[in-house]
């Protein structure tokens, strides 16, 4: 499967947690990831990730087209609801692409453990 990482700046803590805790989870599937976020979870868990722009120079939309081209099966983004982001219609136009195209989302650390958890036991679930 082909996965997505996005971590708003206060949340790249709870990324790089969630990536370690499910390394070997995500090590068997194609990681992409916006820039900053990508180079972090690289750094602490040595997993290969193709790296995007930053995403407010990007990032987010080039993750973006990718669900619009069926690049991506599954989008992690953990989103910081306090505080305004510069790039917002960016982040609203991407949560809406996964809506149109059937892409499971999420948006917080627990969504993503439940996710993560059911991709370890049957990939089987993702499939359309």
């Amino acid at each position: 499967m082909r996965i997505g990482l996005i971590a708003h700046d206060k949340k790249k803590d709870e990324i790089i947690v969630l990536a370690k805790k499910h390394k070997d989870v995500l090590a068997k599937h194609q990681l992409f990831a916006t820039g900053t976020t990508g180079t972090l979870i690289m750094g602490e868990t040595g997993l290969p990730i193709n790296r995007m722009k930053s995403g407010p120079l990007g990032g987010d939309q080039q993750i973006g087209s990718m669900v619009a081209d069926n690049g991506l099966d599954l989008l992690i983004f953990l989103r910081d609801p306090l505080t305004a982001q510069p790039h917002e219609p960016d982040v609203s136009a991407l949560l809406r692409l996964c809506d149109v195209h059937n892409i499971p989302l999420a948006t917080n650390r627990k969504t993503a453990e439940i996710l993560l958890t059911a991709l370890s036991n049957d990939e089987s679930v993702f499939k359309n």
